[in-house]
């Protein structure tokens, strides 16, 4: 359902909303369209984790479980949770949502010990929380003021001032970069301040970890017919790889 790959350098990045998979038993139930689910997911987003060696990957949708929300929000029940779409033919018996509530105590339980694993190496770790975002619900473009290129939410850190420096190598280090004749547009906390992961990494363990929220504006594809552009998809990369460096720079004056 998920992949852990352990690597050599303090940067760990994730994209667990990137998964599409449903389960067979659980689509019986569903009203909702692939087409539709897949708008909401964040496809692509493992792609934009290659550049790391050490990194998660999720393929299991989270129209099945959300690991980004708490336990009890984690199956979505009603179209208020799900953005007004209608999720449910029928909704699914106790025995399949208690099977997708232990996937994800399994996958909390996963990243505890990985995390702890990665602690033992390094004292601290930054965590590059990648998702990306719409920004034509409505078939009209958003105004930029209100959705940058890259949101990098750090609302969850319970200590932000430790990892000030952090945040501010990142930014600075991928701001303003030429993006096809414009400067790039990233700002913190605009419009996602993050979820319940990095909420959860923040808590567990709070002077350690610097969860980075990178939301990624779906400026790579079509987020309506899912169409990608890979020339923006590789443009994203090597952008996010010039981050590197000077985010660890940053981490080791700490």
């Amino acid at each position: 359902m998920w992949i852990f790959e352990e690597g050599d350098i303090p940067i760990f990045a994730t994209a667990i909303h990137n998964g599409h998979f449903v389960h067979k038993d659980i689509l019986n139930f569903m009203a909702i369209s692939e087409h539709d689910r897949l708008k909401e997911e964040d496809p692509y987003t493992a792609e934009f984790t290659t550049i790391f060696d050490c990194r998660l990957v999720n393929y299991l949708s989270r129209f099945e479980v959300d690991f980004n929300r708490p336990k009890s929000l984690a199956v979505y029940k009603t179209p208020k949770e799900a953005w007004g779409l209608n999720l449910w033919k029928s909704f699914p018996p106790e025995s399949i949502i208690n099977r997708s509530l232990d996937y994800y105590d399994k996958f909390y339980f996963q990243l505890r010990e990985f995390i702890d694993r990665l602690l033992e190496k390094f004292e601290k770790i930054v965590v590059y929380d990648i998702h990306s975002y719409n920004y034509r619900r409505t078939g009209i473009e958003e105004p930029q003021e209100y959705n940058p290129d890259i949101n990098v939410g750090t609302g969850t850190m319970l200590k932000p001032e430790i990892f000030r420096t952090v945040i501010d190598a990142f930014i600075s280090s991928i701001k303003g970069k030429d993006f096809f004749g414009r400067p790039f547009d990233v700002r913190e906390n605009v419009k996602f301040k993050g979820g319940y992961f990095p909420k959860w990494l923040h808590t567990n363990y709070p002077e350690n970890i610097c969860v980075l929220s990178i939301e990624i504006k779906k400026i790579f594809m079509d987020e309506n017919t899912g169409e990608i552009y890979p020339e923006k998809i590789l443009r994203l990369k090597h952008m996010l790889a010039e981050t590197i460096v000077p985010v660890i720079e940053a981490l080791e004056k700490l």
